[in-house]
């Protein structure tokens, strides 16, 4: 994802709020598995 701008990110909705959340560095291995936009969220499933 380098030299990509911050509006051209993938992007999914969380399943629990139905947020829209955008790709970040730390899930760069596992995008594909990533179901909720925060922990919060996570925990709230």
């Amino acid at each position: 994802m380098k030299g990509v701008k911050k509006q051209n990110l993938p992007s999914k909705m969380c399943v629990v709020c139905n947020r829209p959340f955008s790709w970040r560095k730390k899930w760069e291995k596992v995008w594909d598995d990533v179901k909720y936009c925060s922990d919060k969220c996570r925990m709230n499933k």
